[in-house]
């Protein structure tokens, strides 16, 4: 049997999100968010489902922590609710809100737990909306004023900060495929959306910067890396503009090397930007988060609207009909690595992956127990390629498995579990998984497949 080692300073966490955790919309003060507003829309989430109460981790955060220290977790990644701090998003500060975060992160530090706090997981607030939200650069001075709450707030427990989880999906799954809040499907609002999406990263580190605090900060992106379905030159390059459309777009800004030009000259996609927009967008940041779950096959394909087809793969898939494809983890570390070389003049930049895990249907067995032995493979296989990419070169320094409890899954409601520990949604009772404890022995040096 091979064992997952591990250098002994990797840091082993589990992520969550504020809106598909906590619940209690409509206590403490939380104004509204744009996903309460989307998933009240007919036929926008499974089942009509919404996360007002979700796991109810406003409530039973100290639980949680207990958990995540039962099972060796060092670091917990949790996602700070915008309408929680500023309920309009801008002007009045919520002081309930803020008390809420602060006991969550002593709850930690109690357990020697780490916060990992992302400052914006897909909450924006509804007002902000109504003006536009991420289509309205104005939405740009609502971000600063909260990132500045953020940094006073939290400033001193917060351990490591990531600025915006999954650009992609807030700009392109959200405003141009229209399947997430807030339901567009718009080319010109999805261009814009990305750039002040960018353009609110580059604004978050810049305030931190002129701060005196001294946690790392970073971003997290779910970069699509496909492969080309064949070794033709046609697939090669369409691959590479697939790369480039959902990918190149927010992570080569970040790194100082502007927007990539295969999208403005094959798929004619200008972005609004102004003087100095890019210099904003390409501050140093001290690591680079990556989010994965699958690899797909890509095609050229003139028909398409964006010359681009998915095609068939020979793979097992999990609940959610995404392919296993641990190997696609190693090419995108690999290309993450090589691509971030020398940004901001420095020889490498650190690497988290910040979320990795898999939906299976999962069951409850009469003895009370979840064996969820294909989850635990799909982990067994990600997580011997982190250990063989580091021996690479690769500078991994961590990894957060996705996710800690089963949770609303956005348009999924609650129909996809992707929790190592188990919710029984009409009790909220929490039951580890057999993943969850073959994650506790990874930890603590037993990785033995």
């Amino acid at each position: 049997m091979e064992r997952l080692v591990f250098p002994k300073d990797f840091v082993w966490g589990t992520a969550t999100a504020s809106y598909q955790v906590e619940g209690a919309t409509r206590e403490g003060g939380r104004g509204e968010s744009i996903w309460d507003t989307f998933s009240r829309k007919p036929a926008a989430v499974y089942a009509g489902e919404n996360g007002d109460v979700a796991c109810d981790q406003y409530h039973r955060y100290a639980e949680d922590v207990e958990l995540m220290a039962e099972l060796g977790f060092s670091s917990y990644r949790f996602s700070i609710a915008w309408p929680r701090i500023i309920p309009a998003g801008t002007g009045k500060v919520n002081p309930e809100g803020i008390a809420y975060y602060r006991k969550l992160c002593d709850e930690l530090h109690k357990r020697n737990i780490t916060a990992c706090a992302t400052i914006y997981h897909w909450d924006l607030p509804q007002p902000l909306e109504d003006a536009g939200g991420w289509t309205n650069r104005s939405v740009l001075d609502a971000f600063e004023e909260y990132v500045k709450i953020c940094y006073k707030e939290f400033g001193d427990v917060v351990d490591m900060w990531i600025t915006v989880n999954e650009p992609y999906c807030i700009a392109l799954l959200g405003h141009l495929i229209g399947v997430h809040a807030p339901g567009h499907r718009d080319l010109e609002k999805a261009l814009a959306a990305v750039h002040h999406i960018n353009m609110a990263h580059g604004i978050a580190v810049r305030e931190y910067r002129k701060t005196n605090l001294k946690a790392p900060i970073g971003i997290t992106w779910n970069p699509d890396t496909p492969r080309p379905a064949t070794a033709s030159e046609a697939d090669v390059k369409a691959a590479n503009l697939s790369r480039a459309f959902n990918t190149e777009v927010f992570i080569f800004p970040c790194l100082g090397k502007g927007y990539p030009e295969l999208v403005k000259s094959e798929l004619n996609c200008e972005f609004p930007v102004k003087e100095g927009d890019m210099e904003t967008i390409a501050q140093p940041v001290d690591f680079l988060g990556v989010n994965y779950y699958f690899e797909n096959p890509v095609a050229a394909d003139e028909k398409a609207k964006y010359k681009v087809s998915a095609k068939p793969f020979w793979q097992e898939t999990t609940a959610t009909g995404w392919p296993i494809t641990p190997g696609g983890l190693e090419r995108q570390l690999l290309w993450i690595a090589e691509v971030s070389k020398g940004a901001f003049g420095k020889a490498e930049i650190p690497i988290y992956i910040t979320e990795n895990g898999c939906a299976i249907e999962d069951t409850v067995t009469g003895d009370g127990r979840i064996h969820d032995t294909r989850r635990i493979k799909y982990l067994q296989q990600h997580l011997a390629v982190c250990a063989d990419v580091i021996k690479k070169g690769v500078p991994l320094k961590g990894y957060y498995v996705w996710s800690l409890l089963d949770n609303f899954e956005w348009a999924s409601g609650y129909s996809k579990r992707f929790g190592i520990i188990h919710i029984d949604f009409s009790t909220l009772k929490r039951t580890p998984k057999d993943s969850a404890y073959f994650l506790r022995d990874v930890i603590a040096g037993y990785g033995d497949w």
